[in-house]
């Protein structure tokens, strides 16, 4: 008999339904419970993801298997093939212990874990009645109560629902001096705050094999804080996943690909945090407003032969450039963050869970299908937000009554609307509400960049203006506010627009007139008879620096925090970067300025009622 040879080992069962909560090259799964059997049961999908490891010492089997089946399919079919696997690994193990190389031979398995048939035991019962002729969906409906897994000898509960964790990454570039997170995480019927997760350090050993290092613990949490003290060593990330209602998922343990790296030492944005050292509090917040250049526009050939030829190849990667802007952010220590050139990916792997975790909410709105965008972040225990707004400016040209008048005006020119129409220029308005009755109406924008496009800019800002205006009223009259004084305007952005342009002049001046240079800045294209206002008294926080993009190519000011002047005032802004730090490696982004933009960052206050 081959029960001596063949001792069976508790193994695990998981039944998924997304492919990718199988162990990955990414990640392995080290916290099993052995006695259960792990089903989820995801709504809206029809597929069902099947994971199972079994492990046997004696017969040296430690194996991951994985299935997808459909929801609405019989038991029986998936059952067959999960017993047909299962079966060749047993085949496959028993001909090397009994020393057999014949590939057909085919070796008896023990009477003891096959039915009558001579079949292996694998199957699902209720209250230990064997299910048949049912589907997934009939068997599970949202329901594990009294449901076991039979597999060979071994009898498992099922849990429906545990905690889970889909995915697992950690950067491939980790650097002294910055925060490391998973740069992947993707968790099921989890809460983080009762997740336990923990970093671990070690350098690979001389075998190669990073499972044999000697990992010694060097933090707790979500986030790890490196030093030059890790630089060398490979990072552990163990995250166990849990929920409020007590549960406890598996967890998962995911090894970095790269040593940490040292750092590039002390960056000029490190001198600006000096100025942003403490939090705001009462009637007074701190806005930023930055262009962190989208990772399409840094990493390609054309950027790295052409725009950024004198910024080391290294460092225009986002992996790398991403690590610097993040812990900028962070050290302003600001309540309202603007970003423009912000991709998908970074929003939702990065920037959202880094400042979620400082209590941030964060709003994307995309630009077109460039897969980059605005994003608007606002501290949770300083504001409510209240409303969210978000358009195509050259799609809703002639669909808003607010640019009903001004749009009439331009709608002949065939080819100036052309072209506005085809710019993907996105505008957000976020409608916040301060812990003290305070109501600040936050707009972010991002205006087209070509050179002969100054009309197009000044026609774009307009129109925002108006739509701007036009919430700002409706505001007025829903949330009933009859002092005025107690909503004002932030506008934050990279208008591509140098203070000489209209777009300063209208802010500041509130008035453009229909000979503005800027509405012949393309011949073809030529603004005729349109003039520009805005009803609002308007300021520069930070006023007209001498540059806020500095390239090689170009170089001015380009970005502004402007303020509602009646209401607010500016208690400090921090000076920007000096010349000599712009001009150390040519221009920017280098290995120590991430973006092609530097930040602005203006301390603002309500003026008292």
């Amino acid at each position: 008999m081959l029960r001596s040879v063949l001792k069976l080992k508790p193994f695990e069962f998981i039944c998924n339904q997304t492919r990718a909560a199988a162990a990955s090259n990414c990640q392995r799964k080290i916290g099993m419970t052995v006695d259960r059997v792990y089903l989820r049961n995801d709504a809206n999908s029809q597929d069902l993801h099947i994971n199972f490891r079994y492990t046997n010492a004696e017969l040296n089997i430690d194996r991951d298997f994985n299935f997808c089946r459909k929801l609405d399919e019989k038991l029986e079919g998936a059952l067959t093939r999960i017993r047909g696997n299962i079966e060749k690994q047993f085949n496959k193990k028993l001909k090397k212990v009994k020393r057999k190389s014949p590939a057909e031979v085919r070796e008896p398995l023990p009477e003891t874990v096959t039915d009558g048939s001579g079949e292996l035991i694998v199957e699902f019962r209720r209250s230990n009645d064997k299910l048949e002729d049912l589907t997934f969906a009939e068997i599970l409906n949202n329901n594990s109560a009294n449901l076991t897994l039979h597999i060979l000898d071994k009898t498992y509960n099922v849990v429906l629902n545990q905690p889970w964790i889909v995915n697992l990454v950690l950067p491939t570039c980790i650097m002294a001096g910055f925060a490391v997170y998973p740069s992947k995480l993707e968790m099921k019927y989890t809460d983080k705050a009762f997740c336990k997760a923990e970093w671990f350090k070690g350098k690979m050993p001389p075998s190669g094999n990073v499972q044999h290092a000697n990992w010694s613990k060097c933090g707790e949490g979500f986030f790890y804080e490196t030093s030059n003290e890790d630089v060398g060593h490979l990072l552990k990330f163990v995250l166990t996943p849990g929920n409020a209602a007590g549960n406890v998922g598996p967890a998962v343990e995911h090894i970095s690909k790269n040593e940490v790296q040292a750092g590039p030492g002390q960056c000029p944005f490190e001198t600006r945090h000096l100025f942003t050292q403490t939090r705001l509090q009462d009637d007074s917040f701190r806005v930023v407003s930055y262009n962190i250049l989208a990772d399409l526009y840094a990493d390609s050939d054309y950027s790295r032969s052409y725009l950024f030829p004198y910024c080391p190849a290294y460092a225009l990667k986002v992996e790398y450039r991403k690590q610097l802007y993040i812990k900028e952010l962070l050290g302003y220590n600001a309540d309202i963050i603007c970003l423009q050139e912000v991709d998908k990916k970074i929003f939702e792997y990065d920037l959202k869970p880094v400042l979620e975790d400082q209590n941030f909410k964060g709003i994307i709105a995309e630009k077109g299908s460039c897969g980059e965008g605005i994003a608007t972040f606002f501290r949770t225990d300083r504001f409510d937000l209240l409303e969210s707004y978000s358009i195509n400016i050259g799609e809703q040209l002639n669909t808003l009554e607010a640019f009903k008048d001004l749009w009439q005006k331009i709608q002949s020119n065939k080819k100036l609307v052309e072209r506005i129409w085809n710019r993907s220029t996105t505008l957000q308005l976020n409608l916040l509400k301060m812990k003290n009755e305070r109501y600040i109406l936050v707009a972010n924008t991002h205006l087209y960049f070509h050179p002969d496009a100054d009309h197009i800019r000044l026609l774009q800002f307009g129109f925002s203006m108006l739509y701007l205006e036009d919430i700002y009223k409706k505001t007025l009259q829903k949330f009933n506010l009859e002092n005025e004084k107690q909503l004002a305007i932030v506008f934050c952005g990279d208008f591509n627009s140098v203070p000489e342009c209209g777009i300063y002049r209208l802010m500041t001046e509130r008035f453009v007139d229909k000979d503005f240079i800027d509405w012949s800045s393309n011949a073809e294209e030529a603004v005729q008879d349109v003039s520009l206002g805005q009803p609002f008294a308007i300021k520069s926080a930070c006023g007209t620096p001498e540059y806020t993009n500095y390239t090689h190519l170009f170089a001015a000011c380009l970005d502004y925090i402007f303020y509602q002047c009646d209401r607010l005032e500016v208690e400090q802004f921090a000076p920007l970067p000096t010349n000599e730090e712009l001009k150390a490696n040519t221009a920017i982004p280098s290995v120590v300025f991430p973006s092609d933009h530097v930040a602005l960052i203006a301390d603002l206050k309500f003026i008292a009622k």
